[in-house]
């Protein structure tokens, strides 16, 4: 999606397809975003893909110590030139999907993250950030507002997918505004949403094996139009009949995020009883 930016770029610079970006220019809108943020002096505040900076200059102005990774070299070098005598400001120029955000913690919960995410790279990015999701005390993004429907989507509803559970599973979701394309140079062909995440403590219902669980949602729907039955038949094995948790005979987007747990640890103990069961024949010859 985009980076932030108010007025023309540094030099001439425009936008550029590549990198996703539509320049945010409406003032009002930078305001509302920034309040909902509520940044505070000694906090530590990572944003994504500050672009020009109209985000940035409220971020630094706050106290808040800012971390900004940017992408585009031109964007880096303009922001480093505005803030590089800043104390709190610090630039990390590179690509967002290979950061370490554990460079950044000092203790759990410590970070919290902005930043407007490119529209092509917004779901692999949010993917990212869960796996440092102990190290996050809250999330807020500017996202295509199709996706932040797929985020907050309940069972039944048509956006509700893998994004959903797995997004719900971890963390809480709070869609607060919606952003019209006019607010951009230039315009996007579709309108924005803004999005807190806080991450869970501790999931509602937690998963055996995490992976396992991640493997169950992924399967599940990536066949979404067959039964669970059908669409997990290579996740489960031929020689154990399973005791279900929930009916095998339901697509998987009738189920909650609890219901997708159920059926990881019930797989997740199918295998630790099959192992245990291989282990002890091989023990007795």
């Amino acid at each position: 999606m985009s980076r932030v930016h108010a007025g023309t770029g540094p030099g001439g610079h425009r936008a550029r397809k590549r990198f996703g970006q539509n320049f945010l220019h409406d003032e009002h809108v930078i305001q509302r975003i920034i309040d909902a943020l509520a940044p505070a002096a000694g906090e530590t505040i990572i944003e994504i893909g500050p672009g020009r900076g109209a985000l940035t200059r409220h971020l630094v102005d706050s106290g808040a110590d800012l971390q900004a990774i940017e992408l585009d070299r031109d964007l880096a070098g303009y922001l480093q030139s505005l803030y590089h005598h800043n104390p709190h400001f610090t630039l990390h120029q590179g690509d967002v999907l290979k950061f370490d955000f554990s460079r950044l913690a000092t203790t759990p919960d410590s970070l919290r993250v902005i930043g407007n995410l490119p529209y092509n790279i917004s779901t692999p990015c949010l993917f990212h950030l869960l796996t440092y999701r102990h190290l996050i005390r809250d999330m807020l993004f500017m996202l295509q507002r199709e996706v932040v429907d797929r985020m907050a989507a309940a069972p039944g509803d048509k956006a509700y997918g893998r994004l959903s559970v797995m997004l719900q599973y971890h963390c809480r979701i709070e869609p607060l505004f919606e952003v019209p394309p006019g607010a951009f140079s230039p315009p996007p062909k579709v309108t924005s949403a803004i999005v807190r995440l806080v991450p869970l403590q501790a999931p509602r219902e937690p998963a055996l094996d995490e992976a396992l669980f991640a493997s169950v949602v992924r399967h599940a729907f990536s066949q979404r139009r067959k039964t669970l039955k059908n669409g997990l038949r290579d996740l489960i094995s031929t020689e154990t009949t399973l005791d279900w948790p929930v009916d095998p005979g339901q697509r998987p987007e009738r189920l909650d995020v609890r219901d997708f747990v159920r059926i990881s640890n019930a797989l997740a103990r199918q295998r630790d009883t099959t192992d245990i069961t291989t282990a002890n024949d091989q023990q007795a010859r």
